[in-house]
């Protein structure tokens, strides 16, 4: 820390010199004895001299230039640490990569290599909360499961998603994945990390991490035991030799220490406890840190500390008689105490703004203080949104006319199962930043959504059309009707139910299969 210090603003720091210039001049002019010395004998000047005794001890302008000295050491911005700008979240984003081979599902960690792994996601996403985070999986390809996104219950409604039963090729291929989210990361303009989560690195793959040249910070956290554990293929099954032995899925330890020794990439191994995810975040920041020359970060102003000193300071100044520090004087009563408790402003407001109190509520995750003290309407779409409240998110959005504001308009609509109009916002979102890459899988995402939609309901008009009712009576006696059964009603409105579900894992599993078939294509 103290190799660290130094002064933002180094050149205020001419105001101590200035204060010890005050003081000496004064002094000199209050010194009468040396203006007079050159004009008169010193006989007679011990006689002509009234009060002749310098003042010794504290004096007001000590106090003054004591004032100016501290005030020009908080300008000058004294640090010795980093720090994130104020409202802006940690930009450097992280993709996780997930193995989902087939051995990710022994069973040597419990439950499974694989859901071992979505828990440690799980646990570092609760701590980078409002941090961006990409989802990516492979095994004998590689996908993106979910772009960027600060989301964190859609980065795990789709982590829950995952399964090998997803993937399309079997097999594993590491340095395919490497390649496929080295690519969707080309744009962003803050460098990141690549976390993947396997059970093992193949040996083919090594070279493409040993000749990484890219920007982002690689990690690998190997998840297994060296011992091995059979394979789960289903509920109390599991895979099986032509003997009917269990077969183990091994953990190549050799190869991770291989990996580690030969490439840039920082290799850990899991653990029982939170140690494996500690080391992960903390890697994260201090990536992060090391980036301050790119404009990530920057020096910490330790000086605002000092207004308050600063401030006791200038109350001591006070005056009888100057009307301007009596009134200054009568606005902090009124402030703090004085007006009645109906009237007076929350103290929070004497220091901050409503944007700065809605940033604060929303780093607690009290997303719905946040959205009641937000002005901002990018900031208000935002705790709005995390609040779940996502038809006041669209409204909130609707008041700008950015490309972000149509962006998160169609992630919100998205939410609401508004196909069509979510496919409008990102089509705006995409007229103004064409390149845009997290709009463009947005809106393919949307786009399916919508022939999903459509094809379900041609099929329930279908099924509607196909159901008969079983009887039918006429009220043939006054007004009195007479009861009749349709059984086919419940099955229709249970088959309508059922085919409008299609969970997360069916949207990924054809959105792999047609990337695949399109990569065989080529």
């Amino acid at each position: 820390m103290i190799a660290e210090f130094h002064f933002l603003r180094p050149w205020w720091l001419l105001t101590v010199a200035a204060a010890l210039l005050l003081i000496w001049l004064l002094d000199r002019q209050s010194d009468m004895r040396s203006r007079w010395k050159n004009f008169i004998a010193p006989n007679l000047l011990d006689h002509l001299l009234v009060g002749r005794d310098r003042v010794r001890g504290l004096r007001p302008i000590h106090h003054v230039a004591f004032l100016i000295a501290l005030s020009g050491i908080a300008v000058a911005g004294p640090t010795w640490e980093r720090e994130r700008p104020p409202f802006v979240e940690d930009t450097a984003p992280l993709a996780v990569v997930i193995d989902l081979g087939p051995t990710m599902n022994a069973t040597d960690i419990t439950p499974t290599r694989l859901e071992r792994a979505k828990l440690k996601v799980q646990d570092i996403m609760a701590r980078r909360q409002g941090a961006r985070t990409a989802l990516f999986a492979y095994a004998g390809s590689a996908h993106m499961a979910l772009p960027l996104t600060d989301d964190a219950s859609l980065v795990a409604t789709y982590l829950v998603a995952l399964s090998p039963a997803v993937m399309p090729v079997p097999g594993k291929d590491t340095a395919s994945a490497l390649e496929t989210v080295e690519a969707a990361l080309a744009d962003e303009t803050a460098p990141g990390t690549i976390l993947f989560l396997t059970d093992g690195v193949e040996r083919g793959a090594l070279p493409a991490f040993s000749g990484y040249k890219g920007r982002n910070d690689l990690m690998v956290l190997g998840i297994g035991t060296p011992e091995g554990g059979p394979v789960k293929i289903g509920d109390g099954e599991y895979l099986t030799d032509g003997t009917g032995a269990r077969v183990l899925a091994q953990f190549d330890v050799d190869a991770l220490k291989e990996l580690q020794s030969s490439s840039p990439a920082q290799v850990a191994t899991v653990t029982l406890d939170d140690g494996d995810v500690d080391w992960i975040v903390r890697r994260i920041q201090t990536s992060f840190a090391q980036k301050s020359e790119e404009g990530l970060t920057r020096w910490r102003d330790f000086g605002w500390y000092l207004t308050i000193p600063v401030a006791l300071l200038t109350a001591l100044t006070f005056r009888r008689g100057q009307k301007i520090h009596w009134l200054g004087a009568l606005f902090l009563f009124l402030s703090l105490g004085g007006a009645p408790p109906a009237q007076a402003a929350d103290f929070a407001d004497l220091w901050l703004t409503p944007d700065q109190q809605g940033r604060r509520a929303l780093d607690r995750g009290d997303y719905q203080a946040a959205a009641e003290q937000f002005t901002d309407p990018a900031w208000l779409g935002t705790a709005l949104y995390r609040a779940g409240r996502y038809q006041d998110a669209i409204d909130a959005f609707a008041r700008s006319t950015t490309a972000e504001s149509y962006f998160n308009q169609g992630n919100a609509l998205m939410h609401l199962d508004e196909a069509d109009e979510a496919i409008a916002a990102y089509q705006q979102a995409l007229k103004q930043r064409p390149e845009w890459e997290e709009a463009k899988a947005n809106l393919a995402l949307a786009e399916r959504r919508k022939k999903q939609k459509d094809d379900e309901e041609q099929e329930q008009q279908q099924e509607a059309a196909d159901f008969s009712p079983d009887e039918i009576q006429f009220d043939d006696k006054g007004k009195r009707g007479k009861e009749g059964r349709v059984e086919g009603g419940a099955q229709s409105a249970e088959l309508w139910m059922r085919n409008i579900q299609v969970s997360p894992a069916d949207l990924l599993a054809r959105k792999f299969a047609i990337e695949a078939s399109g990569a065989a294509k080529q």
